[in-house]
């Protein structure tokens, strides 16, 4: 039986959050944020550059491996009109640190993240939930032929090492997409600026390590790249109720249940971008990331007021909630698979 409830509660909500002012932009933050996370990662290419052909750059690709993620963050608040509320300048910084600087294609992205927060864990509607790799439900898992059966019989153990290979995925993806039908003056932006950061990447690479250091340190920085971001965002929705593709639910409901709070400090707001206050995100997505953490009273206060479920836990036991769930989905083709 779907979960139901009035819409007027999510004005109410809204009103309150608004009215405190936490919907108001940042600019000294992003200017500051920006600016630095800037800064920092240029520092870090000035020093690949300076150090030549070592094998001690293994360390600065797992030091840009970070800043790659940190700079997708600043991405991913562009894409929700967090930093100025203007479309147009949003989009620009969307596709610098996108596109440009760490070579993922901003505007699939934002279309396949804003079908996201429309349906979180729905079932038809949640892009996130609809790949091959990882099956969240027995249907999916029943659905699996191949390879892609096993993998879902063993996806708990297989899934941290299988976000070694989300960095490239998100980097295929993109480019996919901007092959297909999008608007030729937006494909061609993009494309350039990907052009330019493929081109600028290779050509450093190869040009200042030897052939196996620089198959190394592009192994290790990509991998990173793509566990990092796994790590960020699989606490958010992964293990948490997942919807039919028909259940009616209201827009209060379906985004707090689904979604998953990470209890931390500052070292947790930073390395996880925000995102660990995703159910304030997933409510108020164009609210300013520095708002999130002073939302969190009000709206857990409202939900426990208005009997809404929300869900916060500490990060390590956030990937053991996830982890439990994948294996108990994928649980019902073991004993096959060992047979």
């Amino acid at each position: 039986m779907p979960i139901t409830g009035r819409g007027s509660e999510y004005a109410e909500l809204s009103r309150a959050v608004r009215g405190a002012g936490l919907l108001h932009r940042r600019p000294v933050y992003y200017s500051i944020k920006i600016s630095v996370n800037l800064l920092v990662l240029l520092g870090g290419w000035a020093v690949f550059f300076l150090l030549g052909r070592s094998w001690w750059q293994m360390l600065v690709a797992v030091f840009l491996g970070v800043m790659f993620t940190q700079t997708g963050f600043i991405g991913h608040d562009a894409g929700h009109r967090q930093i100025s509320g203007s479309k147009r300048a949003d989009d620009l910084i969307g596709r610098i640190h996108g596109n440009l600087l760490i070579g993922l294609s901003y505007g699939w992205w934002t279309s396949k993240h804003n079908r996201h927060h429309s349906h979180p864990n729905q079932v038809g509607r949640d892009p996130d939930i609809a790949g091959a790799a990882i099956a969240f439900t027995p249907d999916q898992m029943l659905a699996r032929r191949g390879i892609g059966k096993w993998l879902a019989g063993y996806q708990a153990w297989l899934f941290f090492p299988m976000l070694l290979l989300e960095g490239i995925h998100l980097h295929v993806a993109g480019i996919r997409a901007l092959l297909g039908g999008r608007r030729f003056t937006v494909k061609l932006t993009e494309s350039a600026l990907l052009i330019a950061h493929i081109g600028a990447y290779l050509t450093a690479v190869f040009l200042v390590l030897s052939p196996l250091q620089a198959a190394a340190f592009i192994l290790i920085h990509q991998g990173l790249f793509g566990i990092y971001l796994g790590c960020a965002f699989a606490p958010n929705h992964k293990g948490m109720p997942v919807l039919g593709e028909d259940e009616k639910i209201d827009f209060l409901r379906r985004q707090v249940i689904t979604s998953r709070n990470i209890r931390g400090g500052w070292l947790t707001d930073f390395a996880l971008g925000g995102l660990n206050y995703q159910i304030e995100h997933h409510l108020f997505p164009s609210m300013p990331r520095p708002s999130l953490r002073h939302a969190q009273g009000p709206v857990r206060a409202f939900c426990d007021a208005h009997g809404v479920a929300y869900h916060e836990t500490r990060l390590i036991a956030s990937y053991a909630q996830v982890l439990r769930h994948l294996h108990t989905v994928g649980g019902s083709l073991r004993p096959e698979l060992e047979y």
